[in-house]
């Protein structure tokens, strides 16, 4: 089930704006959830409401969330509490699978329980939604035949750099793009990096709050964007960065 990319803080954005009319019933019907975090689930399932009554108040519906480690813990056996979350299908019930923001499942987690549906044999329905990494990449400009996902670069400035010039090298060997995204505090020392380590001609994209009001997507070479403007980017709304060199 794609979730919208606000995180459920935009409670003025009409949910038919970015979610088409189909996911919105199937997701009113829907009583058991697998969710990468239950407020915005709940958020959201609020704003589904407000469109399409749901099939149960909002306080009855099960919404469970995947396990996870606890922080300054090493994770250990949770096989258990993986499969259970596939009770509830299993039984014969519809589970949605639904992340903070965007698709679950990719560049987000729940690939693990989908992996354990299908081994069940378990029918698995993707929903039409909002990706955030291919909304910036068909915005960009840059190649859309070749490109990868890489994630998260290092936080320390060194392994940081040494990440953004293999990247590089490996957009200009390949011609490939290569899409990154960072935590949305974080958004402004991550442009800096890039634009201190890439070369001048290497093509850079930035999008911001995309599908949001206000939302953009700027793509200019590194030589362009240190001539630009130095506004900082915000640090509240999710970025997706984008290299081609």
């Amino acid at each position: 089930m794609p979730n919208t990319l606000d995180f459920g803080v935009d409670d003025t954005l009409d949910l038919r704006e970015v979610l088409p009319q189909r996911v919105i019933e199937q997701a009113a019907r829907l009583t058991h959830w697998a969710a990468e975090n239950a407020k915005t689930t709940r958020s959201l399932l609020k704003r589904v409401g407000a469109v399409v009554p749901l099939a149960q108040p909002l306080q009855a519906l099960q919404i469970v969330e995947l396990p996870r480690a606890a922080k300054g813990r090493a994770a250990g056996d949770d096989s258990a509490a993986w499969q259970a979350l596939l009770a509830p299908a299993l039984a014969g019930h519809d589970v949605g699978l639904i992340s903070e923001a965007g698709l679950p499942a990719v560049a987000d987690p729940g690939a693990r329980l989908v992996a354990l549906a299908h081994e069940a044999g378990i029918e698995v329905l993707p929903l039409s939604g909002p990706s955030s990494l291919l909304l910036a990449l068909a915005a960009s400009g840059l190649n859309g035949q070749s490109f990868a996902f890489v994630g998260y670069l290092p936080v320390e400035a060194g392994a940081r750099a040494a990440r953004i010039r293999e990247l590089e090298s490996l957009s200009a060997k390949a011609q490939q793009t290569q899409l990154l995204i960072e935590t949305p505090y974080r958004n402004e020392a991550l442009r800096q990096a890039l634009l201190a380590t890439l070369k001048p001609g290497t093509r850079l994209s930035i999008s911001v709050g995309l599908t949001l009001p206000g939302g953009w997507t700027r793509t200019a070479t590194v030589a362009d964007w240190k001539r630009g403007s130095t506004a900082a980017l915000p640090d509240r709304i999710p970025a997706v960065f984008a290299l081609l060199a």
